[in-house]
């Protein structure tokens, strides 16, 4: 890509530009945060490691929202982060706040942009910027299975010892404690888990995947994860950069897949230069259909309640 714009350049904006320009997913790169000394100071610091990583992509932080003019990608990371003992739905109404005025930036500055959200309560957040843009829905797209998926990825290669490199995954669903870990299309180099681990283990393995943030959380007290979102974010920026028409699970808008039409929700996407080309409908099992009707109900009744919370 020629450009691209984090807005938020907190501790998941940074690491993800680091990880962008080192990868040379991008010409440019724009920082714009609120306050132009931090969001310079970050951009500069990441652009002076560029004779060390060996990349020529250019990095600027600001706080001119016109600055990210002709960027082919926006990555919105801006908004407040999870506390210890906070539920990603908690944010939902200060962050709506926060994301509102990004997207109106970008309709103004970047108005043909693909616009990926990471900012949670993610799925929320990315219905809403899909609504307030108008934009159509290969364009509006958000992070969660990527991640959900690597973490559990990560869990099965140290349950079993094996090369995490050959291990898949696949959760879809709402970001959060509702989310649906597909045991089923888990596999070690084609081997379904079952052939390793038990099921005590698997639905162990399945609750520490859906725990996998607030376990962070708690761990380190004063912030939330932000290098395992932003290799997850930087994943998904190649599949579009590079033009892989990659097969990777995000949050996207649903028109009928799943049974589903006005929401936004993780699942199986191809991902390419146009952003999500489009969703994959998989067959599920009864216990899945189960698991992502209660997803899905969650996920309605935290919409609801931001409409009602907001009179609309």
């Amino acid at each position: 890509m020629k450009k691209i714009t984090i807005i938020g350049p907190g501790r998941v904006g940074e690491s993800t530009a680091q990880i962008i320009a080192k990868a040379e997913l991008c010409r440019e790169l724009y920082l714009l945060g609120r306050h132009e000394g931090k969001a310079r100071g970050i951009a500069l610091d990441v652009q002076e490691s560029a004779p060390l990583f060996g990349f020529d992509t250019r990095v600027d932080g600001g706080a001119d929202a016109a600055a990210m003019v002709d960027s082919e990608l926006v990555i919105f990371t801006a908004g407040l982060p999870r506390k210890p003992g906070m539920s990603r739905s908690d944010l939902v109404d200060a962050n709506l706040g926060v994301l509102r005025g990004a997207v109106d930036d970008v309709m103004r500055y970047a108005p043909n942009a693909l616009l990926l959200i990471v900012t949670n309560p993610v799925d929320v957040l990315t219905y809403h910027a899909w609504r307030q843009s108008g934009w159509g829905r290969h364009r509006v797209f958000g992070l969660s299975g990527v991640l959900d998926s690597a973490r559990m990825a990560s869990f099965i290669a140290r349950e079993t010892g094996f090369s995490v490199k050959d291990i898949n995954t696949l959760v879809i669903g709402g970001h959060g404690d509702a989310m649906v870990p597909l045991t089923r299309y888990a596999s070690i180099n084609g081997i379904p888990i079952e052939q390793f681990l038990d099921a005590d283990t698997i639905e162990r393995l399945i609750e520490k995947t859906r725990q996998g943030g607030a376990e962070i959380l708690a761990l380190k007290e004063t912030s939330s994860a932000y290098d395992s979102p932003a290799a997850s974010i930087a994943a998904m920026v190649d599949a579009m950069a590079r033009t892989r028409r990659r097969i990777l699970p995000c949050v996207a808008i649903l028109d009928g897949e799943y049974g589903q039409r006005d929401i936004a929700m993780g699942v199986p996407a191809v991902l390419s230069g146009s952003g999500v080309e489009r969703v994959i409908e998989l067959p599920l099992v009864s216990g899945e259909s189960e698991a992502l009707a209660r997803s899905i109900a969650q996920l309605r009744e935290t919409l609801s309640q931001q409409e009602k919370n907001n009179g609309k």
